[in-house]
């Protein structure tokens, strides 16, 4: 279970697999410039929902608990974007089955 810290205040625990997906989705929108809002259900520890505004001003950081970085998924990085894109921002999504490694370029994932 890994970390996700903005502003040095708020946390949330995610799995390191979720993480990392949203980690490439979050750098690549904020690299552009583009502030989202990112919502996540933190029901197991009866907070319930927390939404917060991405801004590439304010410091975000990653941790994983495990040392490897898992496969990335093209398909869900893309359904993720879309996600992000919306009016409703980023949330995290299922993740769907991934394509064959001959049919996913890592060029299509943004």
């Amino acid at each position: 279970m890994g970390t996700l810290t903005y502003d040095s205040k708020v946390t949330a625990s995610i799995d390191d697999r979720i993480l990392a997906h949203l980690q490439v989705v979050m750098l690549a929108k904020l690299r552009r410039g583009e502030p989202f809002a990112f919502t996540w259900n933190e029901n197991a520890n009866g907070l319930g929902r927390t939404t917060i505004w991405i801004h590439n001003a304010i410091s975000l950081t990653f941790q994983y608990y495990g040392g490897k970085v898992p496969p990335i998924n093209s398909r869900w990085i893309q359904a993720l974007v879309r996600s992000s894109n919306s009016v409703s921002g980023l949330e995290i999504l299922p993740e769907p089955p991934a394509l064959p490694a001959s049919a996913s370029p890592e060029a299509a994932l943004l």
